[in-house]
């Protein structure tokens, strides 16, 4: 699965923050089209759905851990989070399988 029309220009762990931050091309006003082929390609299950004003949040579950995926408009700011040190091996997992999915320049 491929993500539609939104690219991922580059990916980054922060074990401090237990988050992986992806930077992309993300519609606020069109995030699910980003979102579900995100969760599809991270073998998620989509739970929970929160947005706002200027903030989209997903409860996402994999293989028993709870993760949050994020985006907030005015920051353009994406990242997968979890508030479990254990889950942070997760996090690393997902690095590697979003990979081949960056954008090549």
């Amino acid at each position: 699965m491929k993500l539609a029309s939104t690219q991922i220009q580059a990916i980054r762990l922060d074990k401090e923050a237990l988050s992986l931050s992806i930077s992309a091309d993300i519609d606020f006003d069109r995030f699910v089209d980003f979102a579900e082929p995100l969760a599809a390609i991270l073998d998620c299950t989509v739970g929970e759905r929160q947005w706002g004003a200027d903030r989209h949040q997903w409860a996402l579950a994999f293989e028993g851990s709870l993760l949050w995926l994020n985006y907030e408009f005015y920051g353009n700011i994406c990242w997968l989070s979890t508030e479990n040190k254990a889950d942070f091996e997760v996090l690393e997992y997902f690095a590697t399988v979003l990979k081949p999915h960056l954008r090549v320049n």
